[in-house]
């Protein structure tokens, strides 16, 4: 019998959204319990904000005080050990995440089989341990926690800086925009009647309809919700 034929679901992301953090878990959980072929294509949010002209959600004063409080609920729900920094504003709008995503950007091009565990570091940093993500330092200390070794870190942090790598970024940040995207994370399932593109944490129901798959729960197997 010949093998079932993956589906493709790409995850257009940027770590600097805590929002992105839960439904990469969860991609990551079901990548092979669905059986598809999941690209992680790291982007700028920043760029997608300003070419869907999509202001950030802090802006509107009570969202910001709800998305604050929900943020620790979703946590809990995602099985996700998020926590929020004591200063948010600046580490999303002030330092940013743009030599972050160049820096996965890179390591993505040489090594795609680390792209996962670095960005899985890089949420913890920010979003756990309120640690900088912008740094040299910081950005070794992650690539180590990921395994790689100290060459491809050192290449990593060179080759951020090339027009390769940030003209990368800049592609996956225009085909996130040329799907419809306006924020992080945005998910493409690849179907027989062409693209569908869903928005948020919150769609995983809806994917595994579109995919013709099974939803059991953020954590498949053992979470009953």
């Amino acid at each position: 019998m010949a093998a079932t034929m993956k589906k493709t679901v790409e995850l257009f992301y940027d770590v600097v959204s805590p929002y992105t953090w839960f439904a990469f878990e969860v991609l990551c959980r079901y990548q092979d319990r669905w059986n598809i072929n999941l690209q992680l294509k790291p982007v700028f949010l920043g760029g997608i904000r300003k070419g869907a002209d999509n202001p950030p959600p802090d802006l509107v004063s009570n969202r910001g005080l709800y998305l604050r409080k929900e943020l620790k609920l979703l946590a809990k729900y995602f099985h996700v050990p998020l926590v929020e920094p004591q200063n948010t504003a600046e580490m999303m709008f002030v330092k940013g995440t743009l030599k972050t995503q160049r820096f996965i950007t890179a390591v993505d091009i040489m090594d795609s089989t680390k792209t996962e565990e670095l960005s899985r570091q890089m949420w913890h940093r920010n979003w756990s341990r309120d640690e900088d993500v912008t740094e040299p330092a910081s950005l070794k200390e992650s690539g180590k926690r990921a395994g790689l070794s100290d060459a491809q870190i050192s290449r990593g942090l060179e080759d951020m800086q090339s027009s390769e790598v940030k003209a990368r970024l800049k592609q996956f940040t225009d085909e996130a925009l040329n799907h419809g995207a306006f924020g992080s994370p945005t998910i493409i399932a690849h179907t027989s009647d062409g693209p569908v593109m869903l928005f948020g944490s919150d769609r995983f129901p809806i994917l595994a309809q579109v995919l013709d798959e099974k939803w059991e729960g953020t954590v498949p197997g053992e979470s009953k919700l």
